[in-house]
């Protein structure tokens, strides 16, 4: 090893390696919607392509989307996305994928709105209180009488936070 490397690691402070060791991506709260909040992603077709993307993006270690919630008009979902994939690709993907797959239905193609909001998790603490406030939208939007009955929402895998 030369001089200056082993300089730069004897000068490192010895917490950063440990903090790299145990480094676990964040787990953010998504939510996106349909353009004009056009009422259009309330079915099963779009839900079981929702549930085929991210599905599909676990099972190549990309992803993991824990308690979502499909509104008629727009989504949460939470997600902690492996380290090399960026937040806005993966939605974007996302966005796609449903498009087509609603456009295959014959029924019209949902356009979304530009973007999406994402709040980053800090605690577990957090997380239970968002995930509650998102399982409980569809009551508050007076879609169902408990919350349990809406059959547009689930969870894929849990995401345990520190």
């Amino acid at each position: 090893m030369d001089a200056i490397a082993v300089k730069i690691i004897k000068d490192t402070p010895p917490r950063l390696f440990t903090v790299f060791d145990n480094y676990r991506p964040p787990v953010y709260l998504i939510t996106f919607c349909a353009m004009n909040r056009k009422k259009c992603l309330d079915c099963q077709h779009v839900h079981n392509a929702f549930r085929e993307y991210c599905l599909e993006a676990g099972r190549l270690g990309k992803a993991s989307v824990g308690r979502y919630v499909l509104m008629p008009d727009h989504i949460h979902l939470f997600v902690r996305l492996s380290a090399e994939l960026k937040l806005s690709i993966w939605m974007r993907g996302m966005k796609r994928y449903i498009s087509k797959k609603k456009d295959s239905d014959g029924t019209d193609r949902v356009v979304w709105q530009p973007g999406f909001f994402d709040h980053l998790m800090r605690s577990s603490e957090s997380y239970i209180e968002k995930s509650n406030y998102v399982f409980m939208n569809p009551l508050r939007a007076r879609l169902v009488q408990r919350p349990e009955d809406w059959p547009y929402k689930g969870e894929i895998s849990e995401l345990y936070m520190p």
